[in-house]
């Protein structure tokens, strides 16, 4: 329940290069399939129900999948406009705690996403090969990314937080 999907694994520089049409079309697509789930959980009242015992509620996946999202377009950029910048970690655990978590509605969060993914898939779609192989250091795994090798991290990201949904859905 934890990885409904399973757990990321980082692609092999071949493997990216071979992937990135389906990553943006992932990023493209996602906050639809996104909203509609979260739609449905709250149209169940399901928002404070949690995917599993010491998981996040929906209503925390929902804000999340947001704020690690606009971390990502943020680190995206970086990596196409710095020489191998190091990627700052943040406490996602915390954030999910701060009080505009429980006061927001996930209206906000989610048409926040829908505009961010709009600009994060053109962002992408506009990369050249090299573009695409440009580095960055996160700082907090410790592990170095191409561009497209983080785009597939977050194309399972948005999959991964999706299927916490259905698992509320399918309760």
């Amino acid at each position: 329940m934890q990885y409904p999907i399973g757990r990321f694994q980082l692609p092999t520089a071949e493997s990216a290069a071979t992937n990135r049409h389906e990553y943006v079309t992932a990023i493209a697509t996602l906050p639809e399939k996104f909203a509609s789930a979260a739609l449905e959980v709250r149209s169940l009242q399901r928002l404070d129900r949690r995917y599993r015992a010491g998981g996040w509620t929906a209503r925390q996946v929902i804000h999340h999948l947001t704020d690690s999202h606009v971390n990502a377009y943020v680190r995206h950029r970086r990596i196409l406009t710095e020489d191998h910048p190091t990627l700052i970690p943040y406490d996602e655990k915390k954030w999910a705690e701060l009080n505009d978590v429980s006061t927001v509605p996930i209206e906000v969060s989610l048409d926040t996403l829908r505009g961010l993914h709009r600009r994060w898939s053109a962002l992408l779609t506009s990369c050249t090969d090299d573009e695409w192989q440009r580095t960055a250091h996160h700082g907090g795994a410790g592990v170095d990314y191409r561009l497209d090798q983080l785009a597939a991290q977050y194309t399972w990201h948005g999959r991964h937080h999706l299927g916490h949904l259905r698992l509320i859905l399918d309760e």
